[in-house]
């Protein structure tokens, strides 16, 4: 699967409806088998020793079909999985065609037992100039879809989507799909391309009618590797996974992301000049934050660039990193539709010793919004060879403010850029206010510095909006393509904000 493929296959997830008329019949079980906490990982170890083979591809008339025209076929959620039960969580199934051509295997887990979905067309409802189209031995679903009481109304909406690759998204309550994760980051920003692994089949626990959180099981194959996944997901004002997975490697794995995150950034105030649009910023999310091993604590603005950018922050048993949307006004994007205020954050809490390597930053030129065009992800410094295997836990948080670091340190709030008339590059950088911020700024140090290029004095102002401390100065290339930039506030010799870092280039 190529990139972009794979992008507008994440852009598909929001394409079906969440509503429908009655169809026949509900979601319907094959025969059940054996099942432990050992079946899954005994498959994945079991593939990853063969040589890699794809999985049979659906009828070609639905691999043909317009993306107007899938949306005409929707799952009807009165078909859902324990849709006429007092357990709590609903179960839907996408169908395949366009950017899905292979069906996922998908199980349920009761007593013991695991049991096939069977695909059924009768699950779905569709517009009455749906194409009719050819079924073959190798139909199933591409996806599913969690949805529960969020609110205690006795409505259950979505939360949680697995479709496509090994992609997977979450939201808090009341928010808007954004950003997105993935099983296994392979090859990004490869110049040979990148690697997509596939989440082939998916085993999803029954839960008890009290149960918070419901269990996910997924077996990932690809040709590089096959793994073993198990996430626990409660929804909530902030929807919480716990993920433990096993990776076992068919070749040597020298370029892998661990808890990778996928996200869009078009531009925001520190490029506007690239864009002719009425909405002053439109991302998915604006910054990656970083809790290091060392305790401090990096907030890294995104950027669209003009040519593809990695930006790697070495690191031992980091804490914590995410992909995050500060901004949260209405205004701040201006749009009815997209709603990129109500996008979520990301945050990872690494469970257990990760090591050495690095929280690895990709960003990807794009010119429209459909695009994710942002990878954020662990990138571990020892290589997984092949035949071996790698175990990774993680906690993945996805709300509004899912889960700063707790460090007391005011976070960056904003950060903008233009020229000058008489030459040269304005940086803006607001701080949110807090009770560390003196009364008297001119109690605060400022701490600034670039690689390349000359930088002003800063100077520092409380913004009468915020009442926090902006930092302004003035950056003069003098013939530098790129200058890496890191800025903090200090007060009494200890940290006050976070630490900004930026990379500037010619564009």
């Amino acid at each position: 699967m190529l990139r972009r493929e794979a992008l507008m296959a994440i852009a598909a997830l929001a394409a079906a409806p969440a509503a429908a008329l009655a169809a026949d019949a509900p979601l319907r079980t094959g025969p059940g088998q054996p099942f432990n906490d050992q079946t899954i990982r005994a498959r994945a170890r079991a593939l990853a020793a063969q040589d890699y083979a794809p999985r049979p591809t659906i009828p070609q008339e639905w691999l043909d079909l317009s993306y107007d025209e899938y949306r005409k076929l929707w799952f009807d959620t009165r078909n859902a999985l324990w849709a006429d039960t007092d357990l709590p969580v609903h179960v839907d199934a996408f169908p395949p065609g366009l950017y899905f051509p292979r069906g996922v295997e998908i199980n349920v887990v009761s007593d013991g037992q695991s049991l096939p979905l069977v695909f059924d067309m009768d699950a779905f409802d569709r517009a009455q100039d749906f194409p009719d189209l050819p079924l073959n031995e190798h139909m199933g679903y591409s996806g599913i879809r969690l949805r529960g009481d969020l609110t205690g109304s006795g409505n259950f909406s979505e939360y949680a989507v697995f479709q496509g690759a090994s992609y997977f998204r979450g939201i808090g309550t009341g928010q808007t799909y954004g950003l997105s994760a993935r099983g296994l980051a392979l090859k990004t920003g490869d110049p040979m391309g990148e690697e997509f692994p596939d989440f082939t089949a998916l085993w999803i626990e029954r839960p008890g009618p009290q149960d918070r959180a419901v269990v996910v099981h997924a077996l990932l194959d690809s040709p590089s590797c096959t793994g073993v996944y198990r996430f626990e997901i409660a929804h909530g004002d902030v929807l919480d996974m716990e993920v433990e997975a096993t990776i076992f490697a068919r070749t040597d794995l020298t370029n892998v992301g661990i808890a990778p995150l996928t996200s869009m950034f078009l531009f925001d105030q520190t490029m506007r000049n690239r864009f002719s649009d009425f909405r002053p910023n439109v991302h998915d999310s604006d910054g990656l934050l970083i809790h290091n091993g060392g305790g401090e604590v990096i907030w890294r603005p995104l950027a669209n660039p003009t040519t593809l950018q990695i930006s790697a922050f070495g690191d031992n048993n980091p804490k914590g990193f995410g992909l995050m949307q500060r901004k949260r006004a209405f205004g701040d994007y201006n749009d009815l539709e997209a709603l990129y205020h109500d996008r979520p954050s990301a945050w990872i809490t690494p469970r257990g010793d990760w090591g050495p390597g690095s929280v690895t930053l990709v960003e990807i030129p794009a010119d429209l919004e459909i695009y994710d065009n942002i990878v954020a992800y662990w990138r571990p410094s020892a290589p997984i060879p092949a035949g071996g295997s790698h175990d990774m836990r993680y906690r993945l948080q996805w709300g509004a403010d899912p889960s700063p670091p707790p460090m007391g340190l005011v976070p960056v709030r904003h950060t903008a850029m233009g020229g000058r008339m008489e030459g040269g590059l304005v940086m803006a950088i607001d701080f949110d206010n807090g009770d560390a911020v003196p009364e008297d700024l001119s109690e605060i140090d400022v701490i600034l510095r670039s690689s390349h290029g000359r930088v002003s004095p800063g100077i520092l102002q409380r913004n009468p909006e915020t009442n926090g401390p902006r930092l302004a100065f003035t950056f003069h290339a003098e013939g530098a393509t790129y200058s890496e930039f890191r800025v903090q506030l200090r007060t009494a010799g200890a940290p006050l904000s976070e630490v900004w870092l930026y990379r500037w280039t010619q564009s």
